[in-house]
């Protein structure tokens, strides 16, 4: 069930934000502790703070599988994305270290990904977390939609004087 993304919003924008809070604190005991710090600041969904993806471009996304074991048979999925910051003074890097699912959705991709519209975060059955993010694209209905199931998330904010 979605409750704070594009069609949520457009029905009803306060009361989604709402009811997306009101979810994620009545299920504050099962999120893993990096997802619900990012979900419940007031940063993350303040378009005019730097640190938030809203309006972000997409830098790159690294798909990865470490493994491990004498045949190195152990594996598990890594996704890390970095995007340029709306204001474009720095760099957003998300890091899910264990990923279990994935959906990369994009109807088209000629211009790229788009703007960073819309994201929230809820659980799976199991107890994972579910990123589901919005691109806005650049036509009418192309925006790409990403899904990615994982243990947690993690953040990082890097200056553009760092980089």
């Amino acid at each position: 069930m979605a409750y704070y993304l594009s069609k949520e919003r457009d029905e009803d924008c306060f009361g989604s934000y709402r009811r997306y809070q009101q979810y994620l604190r009545e299920n504050q005991q099962r999120f893993p502790s990096g997802a619900f710090t990012l979900a419940t600041a007031e940063w993350w969904q303040n378009a005019r703070d730097h640190k938030c993806p809203h309006d972000a471009w997409l830098e790159n996304i690294k798909i990865s599988e470490p493994a491990s074991g004498e045949r190195r048979e152990q594996r598990h999925t890594t996704i890390q994305v970095r995007l340029l910051g709306a204001y474009h003074d720095g760099f957003i890097e998300l890091s899910y270290a264990q990923v279990f699912r994935y959906s990369l959705g994009a109807p088209s991709s000629v211009r790229g990904q788009g703007d960073w519209l819309y994201d929230e975060f809820t659980l799976s059955s199991s107890g994972n977390i579910i990123h589901e993010i919005e691109w806005a694209g650049f036509h009418h209905d192309d925006g790409a939609r990403w899904i990615i199931e994982a243990s947690d998330i993690e953040f990082r904010w890097i200056p553009n004087d760092v980089v």
